[in-house]
């Protein structure tokens, strides 16, 4: 199938687009994911800006960080978000900090409740072309891995009606680089996966598109910088192995043996 009539949608990150055929296609969702730290959120904050910018209708639903948070690190990145939200050209749903006297806080973890909120978000935003972000979907099936693969389904299955192109961010455990439960990569259209590595002590973050159906595709690895007041920026592909990029046996058994659970740190 030929790529040249599908419409995508730039992420607004330099150097990104080129790697899929000049941007994510219309109506796609995309699974981003990866172990914290690795740049899932700053590339969603780019994704969602670049939406504002196009004059599309753009919803972030944040459920590891605060509203005020993700305004605050967008603009580290010279992203008006708060701007974009008293236009009406933006709604944060925030499903950390819960109040009953906030229109656009989710109170529960409930994944009806997330589509729900996501619908009324549209509703009130309007017509038109729409960018969605959920950061994270791993929230929503962490006491219930099992139930990862149905929720997702459901996001995706309902959702697609409401003319969206969304990015779904799963997170990954940093010991085992694997998902809390399989569900995201099965429904997804493309898989986009950001890892990090340690080189001669220097932690370095890259990303890899390991799928992108009707997207002809770069399939090497990335390394990406994160720069302030700029946001991310995607350097030359290089030609390392799944296993070059895996974290040390010693970095990950010292992991292992150092959980911080309920404030302290235990084997």
């Amino acid at each position: 199938m030929g790529t040249t009539n599908i419409e995508r949608l730039s992420t607004g990150i330099k150097g990104f687009d080129k790697l899929i055929s000049g941007g994510i296609p219309r109506g796609f969702f995309v699974a981003v994911v990866g172990e914290p730290g690795t740049g899932k959120t700053i590339f969603s904050l780019h994704y969602s800006w670049q939406g504002v910018k196009e004059n599309d209708k753009v919803i972030y639903v944040t459920t590891e960080e605060s509203r005020e948070s993700i305004i605050r690190q967008g603009k580290m990145f010279d992203m008006s978000l708060d701007e974009a939200v008293d236009n009406n050209k933006m709604v944060i749903i925030d499903a950390l900090m819960k109040s009953v006297n906030d229109e656009w806080t989710l109170n529960e973890t409930d994944i009806d409740e997330l589509i729900r909120k996501i619908i009324d978000a549209k509703k009130k935003l309007g017509y038109g072309r729409a960018r969605l972000v959920i950061d994270s979907m791993s929230t929503f099936w962490l006491d219930k891995p099992a139930m990862a693969r149905k929720y997702s389904y459901s996001v995706k299955r309902i959702l697609y009606k409401w003319n969206f192109t969304a990015l779904l961010v799963s997170q990954y455990a940093i010991t085992t680089s694997s998902a809390f439960g399989w569900g995201v990569e099965h429904v997804a259209d493309g898989i986009i996966r950001f890892g990090r590595r340690i080189s001669d002590g220097e932690l370095k973050r890259y990303v890899l598109v390991e799928k992108m159906r009707q997207t002809p595709h770069d399939l090497r690895i990335h390394f990406i910088e994160i720069q302030h007041g700029i946001g991310m920026k995607i350097t030359e592909g290089t030609n390392l192995r799944k296993e070059d990029i895996a974290l040390p046996e010693k970095v990950k058994e010292h992991m292992r043996n150092n959980i911080k659970i309920d404030g302290e740190y235990k084997p």
